[in-house]
């Protein structure tokens, strides 16, 4: 049934059916085999590939963990952690949807067990249950599927009504102990809502061995009789591998599957991850999914009339975003100083805004890690190679990058770094974290405060130059920091933060801190050339400092990160990769002072 005008509101008025009354389709996908296969990447680009056939989706993500969210845990444990518009300390996975389908969830969209669990007992304790004794099934997998049911009807793409369909993305492995009370409640879930208004897929692992690179099936084999033994049959079977997946692989997973072959999906490795969708896309997944789900896409021409010649209407922007990152031949070095390195998941969105600026700018990032605790003094006696490795790095990099963490260590290297790009006039990039050591340092340097500090370092210092905020708690850890998208006014029309963010007096970003710089230093800070270009709403808090005599002195309070997507990169994180390569003012000046104006991507 093709869609009219390119307006899936037809559909619904074909079915006879308001946006209110029609209901959300849901698609689930799971992991097997093993972590890390990319169960996120792969539900991303497929939202992409729906939202292509004119369809709305939203996003859900399980973590099978007992923490009511992701913001006590450890980098190096689980990754960043990744901030939402209202606030939500979360999953990194939902970057990467946020990224990829241009919407905007709330800390609802990512269920943790944590969360289901406050939610049941704190229902006992208030004698909802009537009395009943709690148990597991049916209350706490009610639970799970009424979550999914209300967030699943939210809109999250600025327009009205619910989304065409929802995608879910149960995080861990199938059988792991705590992902099955999630398989349970997604089994009763099928039937609950039909299962033409459900669809599951399931992700595995294909590996290579042997002299002559035989694709090896058992380990999907098994992840799919695992999925069977929780009550839940695959209707597509998504093969991670490093080739494309063999025509006599495919038939024995679909076989073992006992799903047609053309719903056993190859996911292999690509040249960039822009590749994806469209590998999907050349493989009729699109048109498969909405078949089995009973949802109406619309073809690029209503001639049209086989869905499997079908053509996405708006892949094309992928497509040539795929191809640009593969031509793209110039490098820029950028140098990260970071506390957590040893795991590049800490930084996934710091990661993925330097390659989106680096794409806008018609270059590739090379990254170079320098652990921020190398560059310090003492590194001298303990480890002289790795002291004299990272100031090696740090001289050697085309730019630096300072982003943000917790806790003192690292932090005299985290100020020097600043020291050495101030004085060298290295391009320089601090957030968070690295505005504050970056703050301290120039205290100590330039106004001559020796015993600079943070209160978050040294508390007893009388030189405080970054204070803890008033109305945070400092007996609670989770969720009582500075979170979510705050407004930052930026009065100065002659500043670089004005001509960066495209002459916009008024710009939001995303927050995460406990600490600000101390807003009774800022007088004698700007006295000596440290200038605070960005503030809060009361002009009380500073959210953008630069310094102008350079290259390029910028520093966040913010994190700009969490904001930048493919084809529309964080302003200050364009700026870095610009002026690393010198090009900065040339690109202000064809954009008649605004940054963003010559954009390329916005073809």
């Amino acid at each position: 049934m093709p869609v009219l005008n390119g307006d899936p509101s037809f559909h619904r008025q074909e079915d006879g059916l308001n946006d209110d009354k029609r209901p959300v389709k849901y698609l689930v996908i799971t992991g097997g085999t093993l972590s890390g296969l990319g169960k996120g990447t792969t539900i991303s680009s497929l939202g992409v590939v729906l939202k292509s056939l004119g369809l709305r989706v939203t996003s859900i993500k399980i973590d099978p963990y007992l923490n009511i969210d992701a913001g006590t845990m450890s980098p190096y444990e689980h990754g960043e952690v990744y901030v939402l518009e209202d606030g939500g300390e979360v999953d990194l996975d939902l970057g990467n949807y946020e990224r990829f389908l241009d919407i905007t969830l709330t800390r609802e969209h990512n269920i943790t067990t944590g969360k289901i669990y406050q939610q049941v007992i704190e229902k006992e304790r208030k004698g909802e249950y009537l009395g009943k004794t709690v148990q597991v099934v049916p209350h706490v997998t009610d639970a799970i599927q009424e979550w999914i049911e209300r967030i699943a009807h939210l809109p999250v793409d600025r327009k009205k009504g619910p989304p065409d369909i929802c995608l879910i993305e149960v995080g861990g492995t199938v059988g792991d102990i705590e992902s099955s009370v999630y398989l349970e409640a997604l089994q009763q879930f099928s039937f609950k809502v039909g299962l033409d208004n459900f669809c599951l897929c399931q992700v595995g692992f294909v590996p290579v061995m042997g002299v002559v690179g035989e694709q090896k099936t058992k380990p999907t084999q098994h992840s799919v009789r695992e999925l069977r033994q929780a009550g839940l049959k695959p209707d597509f079977i998504f093969c991670r591998s490093e080739a494309p997946l063999g025509e006599a692989a495919r038939h024995k997973i679909a076989l073992f599957g006992q799903c047609p072959k053309d719903h056993v999906i190859s996911v292999h490795d690509v040249s960039n991850i822009y590749h994806v969708p469209l590998m999907l896309e050349q493989q009729h997944v699109g048109p498969l999914i909405c078949d089995r789900l009973h949802l109406h896409p619309r073809p690029l021409s209503p001639l049209a009339k086989n869905r499997h010649l079908m053509v996405p209407y708006n892949l094309a922007n992928w497509a040539k975003m795929a191809q640009r990152v593969d031509a793209i031949e110039e490098t820029v070095t950028i140098g990260v100083v970071g506390k957590y390195t040893g795991l590049s998941d800490s930084y996934l969105s710091v990661i993925k805004a330097l390659n989106h600026a680096a794409t806008e700018a018609g270059l590739k990032v090379d990254i170079c890690w320098i652990e921020s605790t190398d560059l310090e003094p003492q590194m001298q006696h303990e480890c002289a190679d790795k002291y004299d490795e990272a100031w090696r790095k740090i001289q050697a990099v085309e730019g630096v990058l300072c982003p943000g963490g917790f806790g003192d260590r690292g932090i005299e290297g985290k100020a020097l770094s600043a020291r050495f790009c101030r004085q060298n006039g290295k391009p320089y990039l601090g957030i968070c974290l690295g505005l504050q050591t970056a703050v301290i340092e120039f205290a100590r340097e330039v106004l001559q405060m020796d015993n600079a500090n943070s209160e978050e370092f040294d508390k007893d210092t009388t030189q405080k130059v970054v204070v803890f905020m008033p109305e945070v708690s400092q007996t609670h850890m989770g969720g009582t920091m500075r979170l979510g998208t705050r407004p930052t006014i930026i009065k100065d029309p002659s500043s670089l933060a004005f001509k960066l963010y495209d002459h916009q007096h008024t710009i939001h970003e995303r927050h995460r801190h406990r600490y600000e710089v101390n807003p009774a230093m800022v007088a004698a800070l700007e006295s000596k050339g440290f200038i605070f270009t960005g503030h809060d709403q009361d002009g009380q808090r500073m959210e953008i400092g630069e310094i102008p005599d350079h290259p390029y002195f910028v520093c966040t309070q913010f994190h700009p990160e969490f904001k930048s997507r493919p084809m529309s990169p964080s302003p200050v994180f364009l700026g870095l990769i610009l002026a690393a390569k010198g090009r900065l003012t040339e690109r202000l000046e064809q954009g008649g002072g605004k940054l963003l104006a010559t954009a390329v991507n916005s073809d």
